[in-house]
């Protein structure tokens, strides 16, 4: 067994010989760094988001060759960018880029934090800012590297030879998706050349960058290699040929020693270890395959549901909309991404989105915005008018809503005028009814899975307009509930949701509930794990004693009507009760909102001891309801990511 374990090993390096024969052109060009510096108490924060969208950015480099990634808010944030040349295979281009973010890291040195640096790889370019560079092509700190060796023939006739090849390149380059490699032959001299424009510039920015690199390139004559590294655009020249002539994983000039080296190998290997070897390599190559392919087939699907759908609107057309996202047309940011004020060509003033591209999230949260929300249509819903999904970040276009979100107005975060009791009883009943419409009404049965305040959007008449479906999903119609990873936001998440994965309309249900309390209270419900006194806790003490109205926003001054907003409080405490069982469907609280329906008596909320401020899994009678919270559960402020919990 030993033996066979041997040779099996033996056999496994020696295939890989074949793999490590390549040239990823990892040679240095040039190390910019930012002559701009952090203060010193900002620099555990930003280096925190530089390394965040470092790793980010490497997933994306090895799947499409490029990744554009921002992270961190405020002052804090990080821009970053990475490409590997067109013609690297993809392993060459992930050697290069593993290499290159390696040596991106001179630009922090230990005494100060530099906000910016750019390192040129022949192979591969990455850079980091902390301003949005994006759309740039040149910059005061391009650079032109010429080589170190003349050219030893007809310097005149190989100036000119340099002189047409750039120009070939420029020109062709804009052809061809912004990248190309050319060679010029006359007699005895042939340069070879190669230009490629980075993802982010595309149109006119990659032809103001290749001109400009075009005249700079002609100061490296009589030199036999010049680079030009504009912040837009990477383009060389050389007597050496330096270029792929195609992306091939396999190396050139090697198939005859890859192709003998089983047959040889494979007569001195038993056959059990070399059909054990087979059987694991095929077994992770047809996981990574299938992995590949559900991650294509999601995107192909997107990318063919905008193409067929009138949504698609062009990049440059919804960048001009929102003046070029100037800070002064921004109406919000949230986890997902930035929301900016536009005004179409025709005059129609839309909100736009811009998603973080920085992780596969990025897919789900357009994915379900476009396949979803697209088909539905409700005056309770904000209605999707248009994407992008060509330019170098993914849009989405709503129906502007004028009047802020409802959190706005609740929690006072812009000095509004208070809502009256006649608006919050409206819009309460609005987003009951959008939410009795995804989970009922619509084709599509669609739990939310983020309901709160500042995502109930208000128009112009302070109807209430249920916005953000990023986190949404389709759910079966022949199940009663799927497992799931857990995201939304604490404080309005129910416990069985947060402590099993268990996702039902009811997880949609209980967050209505929460959102009911706060609008009538005019409180956040603050919710940690941990001792507190919390805004469900204060309201289950006082309707025990008959004095929930004592609860209701001093904002009012008493304007409103007792029974009303008694009736409100207990439906609130009926969507928040502990067993999702009890808690009634949406179509059912808008029937108690409407209708003279008579409402029954909630039962405790969860995670509360009778009597006391502290949070328990119990109920009433001492048993345990749902096991205890995760502590894998992962929160960023208030807002809980992504992550697993397993059910007991």
């Amino acid at each position: 067994m030993n033996s066979s374990l041997k040779l099996l090993f033996l056999f496994t390096l020696l295939l890989l010989i074949n793999e490590s024969i390549c040239d990823p052109r990892a040679t240095q060009a040039a190390l910019i760094c930012s002559n701009t510096t952090a203060a010193q108490s900002d620099r555990q924060v930003y280096v925190a988001s530089f390394l965040a969208a470092l790793n980010s950015v490497t997933p994306l480099v090895s799947r499409n060759k490029f990744g554009v990634v921002t992270n961190g808010t405020g002052n804090n944030t990080v821009y970053a960018y990475g490409q590997c040349l067109k013609d690297l295979s993809q392993r060459d281009c992930n050697l290069c880029f593993a290499q290159c973010k390696t040596q991106i890291l001179r630009c922090l040195p230990f005494q100060r934090l530099v906000n910016g640096g750019r390192l040129y790889y022949d192979g591969c370019f990455l850079r980091y800012d902390y301003y949005k560079f994006f759309n740039e092509s040149v910059s005061s700190v391009d650079r032109t590297i010429c080589g170190n060796t003349n050219f030893s023939g007809n310097q005149s006739l190989f100036k000119e030879n340099v002189g047409v090849l750039v120009r070939k390149l420029e020109v062709g380059s804009l052809k061809n998706d912004g990248f190309l490699t050319a060679v010029l032959s006359s007699g005895n001299l042939s340069v070879y050349g190669l230009a490629q424009c980075w993802e982010f510039v595309k149109g006119s920015g990659c032809q103001r960058c290749l001109a400009n690199a075009v005249k700079k390139i002609g100061s490296c004559t009589p030199k036999e290699e010049g680079r030009v590294l504009n912040t837009g655009c990477y383009v060389r020249y050389s007597t050496q040929k330096f270029f792929n002539n195609s992306a091939s994983d396999t190396p050139p000039g090697n198939g005859g020693r890859s192709s003998r080296l089983p047959v040889i190998l494979a007569t001195t290997l038993g056959i059990s270890a070399f059909l054990l070897f087979v059987s694991a390599v095929s077994f992770f190559v047809r996981k990574r395959v299938l992995k590949q392919k559900r991650e294509k087939k999601q995107l192909g699907a997107l990318i063919r549901t905008v193409n067929k759908s009138k949504l698609n609107i062009s990049y440059e057309t919804l960048e001009k909309a929102a003046n070029y996202f100037n800070n002064s047309n921004k109406l919000g940011q949230g986890g997902s991404g930035s929301v900016y004020k536009g005004i179409l060509p025709d005059g129609q003033v839309v909100a736009i989105k811009r998603l973080f591209f920085n992780t596969r999230q990025w897919v789900d949260h357009f994915f379900n915005e476009v396949n979803l929300i697209s088909g539905i249509h409700h005056k309770n819903l904000v209605k999707l008018l248009g994407c992008s999904i060509t330019g170098p970040e993914s849009l989405l276009v709503y129906e502007y809503v004028a009047n802020h979100s409802l959190a706005d107005y609740v929690f006072d975060t812009k000095n509004l005028q208070p809502l009256t009791w006649r608006q919050r009883y409206k819009i309460v009943l609005g987003t009951a009814e959008g939410l009795s419409y995804l989970h009922e009404e619509s084709k599509l049965r669609i739990i939310h899975r983020d309901i709160k305040l500042s995502n109930v959007l208000l128009d112009e008449d302070f109807t209430a307009k249920i916005a953000d479906f990023g986190l949404a999903r389709l759910f079966p119609e022949d199940r009663s509930h799927i497992s799931t990873a857990i995201a939304g936001t604490l404080g309005y998440m129910a416990p069985e949701y947060i402590v099993r994965g268990i996702l039902t309309e009811k997880a949609d249900v209980y967050s209505f509930g929460v959102l009911v309390i706060e609008v009538v209270c005019g409180k956040k419900n603050n919710y940690v794990f941990q001792n507190t006194n919390t805004l469900l806790q204060q309201l289950w003490n006082l309707y025990g004693i008959g004095k929930s109205c004592e609860a209701i926003d001093p904002l009012l001054e008493r304007n409103f009507n007792e029974e009303e907003a008694s009736k409100l409080l207990q439906v609130g405490l009926l969507c928040v009760q502990a067993s999702a069982e009890l808690r009634p469907s949406m179509s059912s609280v808008v029937k108690m909102l409407t209708e003279n329906h008579e409402i029954p008596q909630p039962t405790q909320p969860p995670f509360l001891n009778s009597g006391s401020s502290e949070f328990s899994p119990f109920n009433l009678h001492g048993k345990r309801l749902f096991g205890q919270p995760s502590s894998s559960t992962q929160s960023s402020g208030n807002k809980l990511t992504e992550s697993w919990i397993e059910p007991r």
